[in-house]
């Protein structure tokens, strides 16, 4: 795991010069890679790239990148790691003899692409990557993300030079770089809490999708010039293939095989040269990924798995006690902290540094503590993020299925009435006779003028119940959402499209990367992610009357091998923080400066009035927003870090 930095300015330029601006890339970045860092230039190809290491696997300069293929004609970089590197070295050394430098999973990856091609080797990797490759023959370059989007990688013009990088500050660090804000990207935060790809909250920089290649050919490319990426993995091909494919065992059949396929993909997780442990909530993922680390750490006589948690003193947002729980009957060398509320606070203010863009899922707070956390002890930890998406587990795939039947059962004019109804009703007064109803029933009524499932699915997703038709993501275009029959399936698939690799998987990487944490995601295995579409729904979704019941009964299955239901069968609680009480009580200072009508006013793309509103709501108790706020607040955070850092020296 490492950050990557890059540039190519088609035509050539001095070396030295490309160096001294990759190396200040490279700088701005150096939190991803404290263990080294690395520069490769060719000034007439006007290529240069940067890397900074966290060494992992092979922690000699053997495994440091810069690396040049055998041959001699590919150099690449790549932030990430090849799980099953040691099999492909292997099915290499069987087609022909050949003399290894070192032991990194680098050498073998630049191995695979020389012997097999670029996308056959991508095809045969299994792990998480964000690649650029330069071919010195061809004079391309070529940049390539991971199947899921595990690992970040940003791109664009800046002038005449072609940019990349794993976050945006790197890109930012090249002398002249200016580009304003994006307004659809912007109304894409305030909607959904984050920016998805291919947008960046920057104009004219994007994102590469998962699953995606983007290939410039130096010889003939003109500044300002961006080819389309190409997939050469989909999530919806895939989803398709295992339902036209059907899983013909029984259901004791598929548990045993699902059980043996996380084995594998945890173990293939462990292979580090390093100290690791994992992140343990006591959830259902957290603590399957946790049960087969320490199955595994059993069968190779090693130490105890170590797992990681942090607790809170507020019962509705502490897991602790069920992840202390989790850890001894399983045996780990368990780790806990309790974090204090000032402790919390304190990472606040940091948050529009630590995230390269606006991020506004509250979650990154505990996600950073906890990785925090785990880095005092270890260099990777494994995560549990993925179980949800694969296995049908949250609990809005049923809720919305349910409204949008009862949406579209009842006559239009009866059902218009009693969304008026509702919404005539003062909400603060609601919320006087029980905390958030009046909240509550007010969004319920907005979910359900939604009309059918897939607009209610819509309306769930979002942070703030404004549309606008100058910013789409996937999410608002249900005219290309995949055609399956069942309602569930779809937003799964959806979500694994869109909220996982912008939310789920940005958090995890910033969150961790900022401690100079490896964080590994053995649930996002495509071998499971292929086997969890060939399964009925009914086993992911739970069949009416059978036990276990609810989203992901399959994995639950699992889990129940090695871990009692009693300690792991409750209500899903989720990573938060009390958001609410936080913008009322100690966060009210710090917000009302970020929210005040000039600062408001100073980008050009905020609806002043309308927040103003909302935060004036959200203090009286009148109507709570305390998503939609938090949405503006870190776009302001981050907007006033960028403006600080304008400033230094």
């Amino acid at each position: 795991m490492c950050g990557l930095a890059g540039m190519l300015r088609p035509g050539g330029a001095e070396a030295m010069l490309l160096q001294q601006v990759v190396s200040a890339m490279t700088q701005a970045i150096a939190y991803r890679g404290p263990d080294g860092v690395g520069f490769w230039c060719d000034g007439a190809a006007g290529i240069a790239l940067g890397h900074r290491r966290l060494a992992i696997i092979d922690l000699s300069q053997q495994g440091a990148q810069p690396m040049a293929s055998a041959s001699g004609r590919y150099h690449v970089v790549y932030n990430g790691e090849i799980y099953n590197y040691r099999d492909l070295r292997h099915r290499l050394e069987a087609e022909r003899p050949r003399q290894w430098h070192g032991g990194s999973d680098t050498e073998v990856l630049l191995a695979a692409i020389e012997d097999w091609g670029l996308e056959a080797a991508l095809q045969a990797a299994n792990g998480m990557f964000a690649i650029a490759l330069w071919d010195v023959r061809e004079r391309r370059l070529i940049l390539a993300r991971d199947r899921f989007g595990q690992k970040p990688m940003l791109y664009g013009w800046s002038g005449r030079d072609f940019l990349f990088g794993s976050e945006l500050g790197a890109l930012a660090a090249c002398p002249g770089f200016a580009a304003p804000l994006e307004p659809a990207a912007v109304d894409l935060l305030l909607r959904y809490g984050h920016v998805p790809a291919p947008w960046s909250i920057r104009a004219g920089i994007r994102k590469l999708p998962p699953g995606c290649l983007l290939e410039l050919d130096a010889n003939s490319i003109a500044p300002g010039q961006l080819p389309e990426p190409r997939r050469w993995w989909s999530a919806v091909a895939v989803a398709e293939a295992g339902l036209a494919t059907p899983y013909r065992g029984s259901q004791q059949d598929a548990t045993e095989e699902l059980d043996a396929l996380l084995r594998d993909a945890v173990r293939l997780c462990m292979v580090a040269d390093v100290p690791l442990g994992a992140f343990l909530s006591g959830g259902i993922d957290s603590s399957v990924v946790v049960a087969q680390m320490q199955a595994v750490a059993r069968e190779q006589g090693g130490p105890p798995a170590r797992s990681f948690s942090i607790g809170f003193n507020e019962d509705r947002f502490d897991e602790a006690q069920h992840a202390r729980a989790v850890a001894a009957h399983l045996g780990t060398d368990h780790t806990e902290l309790y974090v204090g509320e000032a402790e919390a606070l304190a990472v606040v203010p940091q948050l529009g540094k630590l995230f390269d863009e606006p991020f506004a899922d509250a979650s990154q707070i505990p996600t950073y503590l906890v990785s925090k956390l785990a880095r005092g002890a270890v260099t990777v930890s494994l995560s549990g993020d993925g179980g949800d998406e694969l296995f049908g587990g949250y609990s809005r795939y049923a809720l919305a299925r349910r409204l949008g039947a009862l949406a579209e059962s009842l006559p239009q004019p009866l059902l218009g009435l009693g969304l008026n109804a509702i919404e005539a009703l003062p909400p603060g007064w609601l919320n006087r006779l029980r905390p958030m109803l009046g909240d509550r029933l007010h969004k319920l009524a907005m979910v359900l003028r939604s009309g059918n499932t897939r607009g209610i699915y819509r309306r769930l997703m979002q942070q703030s119940m404004a549309d606008n038709a100058g910013s789409s993501d996937l999410r608002d275009r249900p005219q290309d959402w995949p055609a399956l029959d069942d309602p569930r399936q779809m937003m799964m698939l959806l979500d694994a499209q869109t909220y996982l690799p912008d939310d789920i998987l940005v958090k995890l990487d910033r969150a961790s990367m900022a401690v100079g944490l490896e964080s590994r995601v053995p649930l996002l295995d495509h071998r499971l992610y292929e086997f969890a579409w060939r399964l009925p729904a009914a086993w992911k979704f739970g069949e009416a009357g059978a036990l276990p019941a609810g989203g992901k009964s399959i994995l639950r299955r699992v889990l129940h091998r090695h871990v009692p239901p009693a300690l792991v069968e409750r209500p899903k609680m989720g990573f938060g923080v009390p958001l609410d009480r936080w913008l009322a009580g100690p966060l009210r200072d710090w917000a009302e400066a970020l929210l005040n009508p000039v600062a408001l006013a100073q980008s050009g793309l905020l609806d002043v009035a309308a927040i103003r509103h909302q935060w004036q709501q959200q203090l009286s108790g009148e109507r709570r927003w305390p998503h939609a706020l938090w949405c503006v607040l870190m776009f302001q955070a981050w907007r006033a870090n960028q403006s600080a850092a304008a400033l230094r020296p």
